[in-house]
């Protein structure tokens, strides 16, 4: 059974949510501020990280945003567990700096429970899909991106992204010279075709390009086409 953990201080909601995704068949840990939060990612039960944090950005004790900057300051594996941030803010500058410190996803409250449950499925689909036996580790010159182990190197120095992140950089590397959309890209990551919201896509790119570009201000891997979207360039280094 996949674990999940709640940070939400709102016990109310934390309960009918917990409940609904345990009927969906979810293990469900709830802690009502972030202190707690980040003690059970710090110490997990039996030593198992939850499979995915649903966190509230407005917390009595730290900000969501500080939270989601710790977790993925975090040593080791929980530093890599995937983030759906909650909001009840509706400014999208809120929404675009979760993502810039390594949320996977977010949700506007309030919420439907199966829109929840969708996004939730969908991150964690986009952990376990196996990838084409071709496909497991893709080399670009010095780029080496490995679907199995979820890693990317360049030059052999592991660089850190975020669940989603890596899922954009495999989506765009499987496309290799084929300009892309945001939408498409969105499509091509999630499964499913959602409205792109804000600059989200752009908002990752940069974190991709932050760790595998050699100058993030002259891209050479990912290119953006004006107008378009990007394209993922096959030249080697």
């Amino acid at each position: 059974m996949q674990q999940l953990l709640m940070i939400e201080d709102d016990a109310r909601l934390a309960q009918m949510v917990g409940e609904y995704l345990e009927r969906s068949g979810f293990g469900v840990t709830q802690a009502l501020d972030a202190k707690a939060g980040l003690a059970i990612l710090q110490e997990p039960a039996g030593g198992r990280l939850p499979d995915l944090v649903i966190l509230d950005l407005m917390l009595p004790d730290l900000d969501g945003l500080e939270v989601c900057r710790r977790i993925r300051a975090m040593p080791g594996e929980a530093a890599r567990v995937p983030v759906l941030m909650l909001t009840a803010k509706g400014d999208p500058m809120d929404r675009i700096v979760g993502l810039e410190l390594g949320a996977d996803d977010y949700l506007p409250k309030p919420f439907e429970p199966r829109e929840l449950l969708a996004r939730i499925r969908a991150v964690l689909r986009r952990r376990v899909e196996a990838a084409p036996p071709a496909a497991r580790r893709m080399q670009f010159g010095s780029l080496e991106i490995d679907r199995d182990a979820r890693t990317v190197a360049v030059g052999g120095e592991l660089r850190e992204l975020t669940s989603y992140q890596f899922d954009l950089l495999v989506a765009l590397a499987e496309r290799a010279g084929r300009v892309l959309t945001r939408d498409q890209i969105m499509e091509a990551v999630r499964g499913r075709e959602l409205e792109a919201f804000d600059r989200s896509i752009d908002v990752h790119m940069g974190r991709i390009r932050a760790a595998i570009e050699a100058d993030v201000k002259n891209p050479k891997r990912i290119v953006t086409v004006r107008g378009v979207g990007y394209v993922f360039a096959k030249q080697q280094d």
